[in-house]
């Protein structure tokens, strides 16, 4: 339930009235700041409240940007603001603070501007639309009114609404081949009552069954998987164009539209593996699915641990950073860069053609290629960025991360309890800002990898010496906190050492079925770091921490598994991926539906990184 106050001098013939009530607003009206301050206080706490000068002329897109989006506590645009339950203790205490008596008629003429101007005051969390085009304005004379309704219509609002649906930076392909029609698309939805989570679910839905056509193995089947994936994207993009359109952001929106991306992607994965295993040539490419799903998932954690490790920080002025901007300038070079990093349109634009016209093999070789090249570029790019970090005074040390980015580090790296019995020990030796812990993420890692790669029979009690050893150094690692300039890397190490473990460990044990039950373990660790990954992302921080025990941390999964190759059979190590796949999905799935379900996170729908 909403209600807005209209105060102020009425205006006949106006039609905010109806456009209030066209917003789903229940309106009533005050003759003066203190008829307005009852109406106001007598709105139920949990309720949104809107107070409109009754001489607003402008857009109504510009009303429904004030008032109606759930991101912000509180919004304005002249004449017109809103206060979500979150910012109505502010409003009170706004309305509390109005002026009365002689001498206070220009503090009241216009009360929506004194109870912005007061909320700002506040630190509400006060959210000025952006109004660009767009006309919003309190019109005090007929010729000021006159004056605005000639720019209102000067501007076509409803063109403003479909061009801001499509996010202002995107890939190539989704720029030029996707939301030049999608945005109408969205509208055409939007006009249905259709919600971005309906929309959601049917573009994972369209991707399953894409899976399922490639899963056949055939020409014909491959072909339509190629297609219905293309499909599969442009309602993706339809999602959040909705979302922008009719302001319909929600927590489990951002949630859905963030883990159905990936449970999409590599889903059609398995699909094509299966089909590979089903057709003609009956090729086994289970492997090189299982790569690139450890490639992709490793690379995002690189993008999103640099990204939380900068959240707090100024602008990067190192030299990097400058060349990086004088390219932004060069028109063609920002597109260039874009593609390069293969984002998620060109990615799945490639994956989809070669399915159609190539083999699973090909398409498979053309991914793990293209993202390899692109891991590569985006890593080095960050790594540069890092290392010429502004000094915080000549001669000085590099910036330092704030704590709130030392923690989200932290929990990015998902170490378990093993791991935090050898942080404590080690607590105190190095020195934080320094190397030390990239260095020994990185050793934790390779020391593993190197190993299980290189060694004949990795399914040995040999191996598992060597993972506690990895341990010791993962311990090592996450001891001070996460504040060097490369600190960023110690998740993505992780990852990386974990995935490619199980990984080598499924194809090495050399039986059927190993490697599809370490393809599902692999997806449900992978979910667990997304999620944490998104709860950061929403402000609620990381999962909770009995939740990190029961999974065991990345360095406690890395010895259970190792524990189980040398331990069982290869059929029977085969069957104990399984059911801890199994185990391990249930566990993070029922966590992670409950928490998002119930969530009080902020209301966005994810805007994130293009990959």
């Amino acid at each position: 339930m909403s209600t807005a106050i209209l105060t102020g001098p009425p205006v006949a013939g106006s039609p905010l009235e109806a456009d209030l009530r066209a917003l789903g607003f229940d309106v009533r009206t005050a003759n003066d700041a203190t008829a307005a301050a009852e109406l106001i206080n007598a709105v139920p706490a949990q309720e949104r409240v809107a107070v409109v000068d009754p001489r607003f002329v402008g857009h109504l897109h510009a009303l429904r940007l004030a008032l109606t989006d759930p991101r912000f506590p509180a919004a304005a645009v002249p004449g017109a603001l809103t206060a979500q339950p979150a910012a109505r203790a502010a409003l009170t205490r706004a309305v509390g603070r109005i002026p009365v008596g002689a001498g206070t008629a220009h503090l009241t003429d216009v009360l929506t501007d004194t109870l912005t101007e007061s909320l700002d005051r506040d630190e509400t969390g006060l959210h000025r639309v952006e109004l660009g085009s767009l006309v919003a304005t309190v019109a005090l004379t007929p010729a000021q009114r006159e004056d605005a309704r000639e720019a209102v219509a000067a501007v076509d609002d409803e063109a403003v609404r479909l061009r801001t649906a499509v996010k202002s930076r995107d890939g190539f392909f989704t720029t030029y081949c996707i939301s030049p029609y999608s945005r109408y698309l969205a509208r055409w939805c939007a006009r249905r009552g259709l919600t971005p989570n309906q929309v959601t679910t049917a573009s994972l839905l369209t991707a399953l069954i894409a899976a399922g056509c490639a899963a056949t193995g055939t020409r014909g089947g491959f072909i339509a998987a190629g297609f219905l994936l293309l499909f599969s994207f442009v309602l993706d993009c339809t999602d959040g164009q909705l979302a922008r359109y009719s302001l319909q952001y929600s927590t489990m929106g951002a949630w859905l539209d963030a883990t159905f991306d990936r449970a999409k992607e590599y889903a059609y994965y398995a699909g094509l593996a299966l089909g590979a295993a089903r057709g003609g040539g009956h090729d086994d490419v289970w492997a090189l699915a299982l790569g690139a799903m450890v490639l992709m998932t490793c690379r995002h954690v690189v993008d999103f641990s640099f990204n939380e490790a900068n959240h707090d920080a100024t602008a990067n002025t190192s030299p990097t950073a400058a060349l990086s901007g004088k390219l932004d300038s060069v028109g063609w070079t920002v597109w260039v860069r874009r593609m390069i990093v293969l984002p998620i349109g060109e990615r799945w634009a490639m994956i989809a053609v070669l399915t159609a016209l190539t083999t699973p093999r090909i398409v498979f070789y053309a991914l793990l290629i293209g993202c390899a090249l692109a891991a590569c570029y985006t890593t080095a790019g960050r790594v540069l960025r890092s290392l010429t970090l502004p000094r915080l005074s000549p001669g000085g040390p590099s910036a330092r991360r704030t704590d709130r980015a030392a923690q989200a580090l932290a929990d990015l790296a998902d170490s378990g309890p093993l791991a935090e019995l050898i942080a404590r020990s080690a607590r105190g030796r190095g020195r934080t800002g320094s190397f030390l812990a990239p260095v020994m993420a990185f050793l934790s890692a390779a020391v593993l990898l190197v190993w299980v790669i290189f060694e004949n029979d990795p399914a040995s009690w040999l191996t598992v010496g060597v993972a506690v050893c990895s341990a010791l150094l993962a311990g090592a690692a996450v001891a001070r906190p996460l504040k060097g300039a490369l600190d960023w890397l110690v998740p993505p190490f992780f990852r990386a050492g974990e995935y490619v473990t199980i990984l080598v460990l499924a194809a090495r044990a050399d039986v059927p079925g190993a490697l599809p039950a370490a393809y599902g373990l692999v997806a449900a660790v992978a979910y667990h770091h997304y999620d944490t990954v998104y709860r950061i992302r929403g402000g609620t921080g990381a999962p909770p921490r009995w939740l990190v025990r029961a999974t065991g941390g990345h360095e406690g999964r890395i010895l259970v598994i190792t524990v189980l190759a040398a331990a069982l059979s290869p059929s029977g190590f085969t069957i104990a991926l399984t059911a801890l796949a199994v185990a391990l999905a249930l566990l993070v799935l029922i966590e992670s539906i409950r928490f998002w379900v119930s969530s009080q996170a902020p209301a966005v729908h994810d805007e994130g990184e293009p990959a």
